[in-house]
């Protein structure tokens, strides 16, 4: 079994920089995809970032592309969310997940692994 622990999260200021971490433990050799997701208050969860595990293929959505960056470290089994020009909209409560099946990389029905969320907060 897969687990993930996120880390990084926090307060900042408009056009401030934050940097998550996603820590996975377990036999994280079934991984297809690692994403990020994040849900801000009254909104659904939306898809952020994701990452092929062994290829490392990137994709974004449209709002965030040119501002974050998803990396990954094999040999710690962590991934990354970079997020740079930061807007008060990006304020969100920020998911990590490990998607263990074929199909879409933002199909959120597809992770079937999620980490407990961590708070981000941007001033505006």
């Amino acid at each position: 079994q897969v687990q993930l622990v996120e880390s990084g999260g926090g307060l900042v200021q408009a056009g401030g920089s934050l940097r998550l971490s996603c820590a996975a433990s377990g036999r994280t050799l079934s991984v297809i995809d690692m994403g990020w997701f994040r849900q801000a208050p009254g909104k659904e969860r939306e898809f952020v970032a994701s990452i092929r595990w062994d290829a490392g293929t990137t994709y974004y959505a449209d709002s965030v592309k040119g501002r974050f960056t998803i990396s990954k470290d094999n040999a710690k089994n962590t991934v990354y969310l970079q997020m740079n020009s930061l807007k008060p909209e990006d304020t969100a409560v920020y998911y990590c997940a490990a998607k263990r099946y074929l199909g879409h990389y933002a199909r959120q029905s597809l992770y079937d692994l999620w980490g407990q969320g961590t708070q981000v907060t941007v001033s505006s």
